[in-house]
C-alpha cells in the first residue's frame, strides 16, 4: 500500500512537473545518489562500536558533499531550469530513498534473526 502511494505521487509530481522535468529529474537523481552513499557509509559493519558516531558522521558529509556536486553540475549544464520543482523533487525522493533503504536494512536483519533462529 506504501510503495502504490509512493508509486502515485512521484507519478503525478513528474506530470505536474512537466515543463521543467528535467529538473524533476535532476532532484530525484541527486537525492537517490547522496541519501544511497550516506546509507552505504553510515551503515558499515565495523567491529569497532566506537566508530558508530565517526561513520554517522562521514554518511552526513558525503550526502552533504554529493548534493552539492549535484547541484553545481546540474545548475553548470543547465540540467536544473526550476530552482522549485528541484528543492520540491529533492526534498520528496530524499525521504522516499531514505525510507526506502531503511525498509532494506529492516528485511536484511529480519532475514539475519531468522537464520539465526534456525540455525540455533
Amino acid at each position: 500500500m506504501k510503495f502504490l502511494f509512493i508509486f502515485l505521487v512521484s507519478a503525478v509530481a513528474a506530470v505536474l512537473s512537466g515543463e521543467h522535468f528535467h529538473s524533476f529529474m535532476a532532484g530525484f537523481g541527486v537525492a537517490s545518489l547522496a541519501v544511497g552513499v550516506a546509507y552505504w557509509l553510515a551503515f558499515r559493519a565495523t567491529r569497532y562500536p566506537q566508530l558508530a558516531f565517526m561513520l554517522l558522521l562521514t554518511g552526513l558529509m558525503a550526502k552533504m558533499g554529493v548534493t552539492v556536486l549535484g547541484v553545481m553540475w546540474g545548475l553548470e549544464n543547465q540540467v536544473i531550469n526550476s530552482p522549485l520543482v528541484f528543492a520540491l523533487s529533492y526534498l520528496f525522493f530524499s525521504i522516499v530513498a531514505t525510507y526506502g533503504y531503511f525498509k532494506l536494512r529492516e528485511f536484511q536483519l529480519s532475514r539475519i534473526d531468522s537464520a539465526k533462529l534456525v540455525n540455533a
